[in-house]
C-alpha cells in the first residue's frame, strides 16, 4: 500500500520595500492608518488616484481602499482582513487574494522606518511587483514629509 499523499504545496516568494520618513511615529501611523489620508498617497504615479479608502484597523477589521486611473480606463479595490496590530509598530494583513503583508513602523531618531513585506504574486514580475510597491511606499513618504 502506497502511504504517499498527493500534496500540492504553493511556494510564494516574499517582496521587500522600505524607505525612512522625515517624522514622528505617531504622525506617520496616522497618516497610514486614518482614510482621510489613505486617499492622498495611496497610487504609485500622479496618473492614479484613491477616490475611497475604508480602514477598520482592528484584528479581523476589513479594509478596502478603491485605486483608479484618473483616465478611468481601469480600477480595482485593494482589499482585506487585518490580522494584528500592534499600535505604531506592526501591521499585517491577508489580502482578498490571499496573500500576506507585513508593515513594520520604528522610530529611528527624527525618521520612521517603515519596512513592507508581501508575497508575490504571479501575474508581474517581482520586479514589477516591487517597483509599484516601492512607488506607492516614496509617494507616502512625500505625503508626509510635505504635510
Amino acid at each position: 500500500m502506497d502511504t504517499k499523499q498527493n500534496v500540492t504545496h504553493k511556494y510564494m516568494e516574499s517582496i521587500t520595500v522600505q524607505t525612512s520618513i522625515k517624522s514622528d511615529l505617531d504622525r506617520v501611523w496616522d497618516y497610514w492608518t486614518r482614510p482621510e489620508h489613505i486617499t492622498n498617497w495611496n497610487f504609485a504615479t500622479d496618473a492614479w488616484c484613491c477616490p475611497n479608502a475604508e480602514n477598520d484597523l482592528r484584528p479581523n477589521g476589513n479594509f478596502c481602499w478603491r485605486m483608479e486611473a484618473k483616465d478611468g480606463s481601469m480600477g480595482f479595490d485593494f482589499t482585506g482582513t487585518y490580522d494584528k496590530i500592534i499600535d505604531k509598530a506592526l501591521i499585517s494583513y491577508k489580502m482578498s487574494d490571499g496573500r500576506n503583508v507585513a508593515i513594520a513602523f520604528l522610530q529611528n531618531g527624527d525618521e520612521v522606518n517603515v519596512r513592507e513585506t508581501f508575497d508575490a504574486e504571479g501575474t508581474h514580475t517581482d520586479e514589477q511587483q516591487r517597483a509599484g510597491w516601492q512607488a506607492i511606499l516614496e509617494n507616502f513618504k512625500k505625503y508626509v514629509e510635505t504635510q
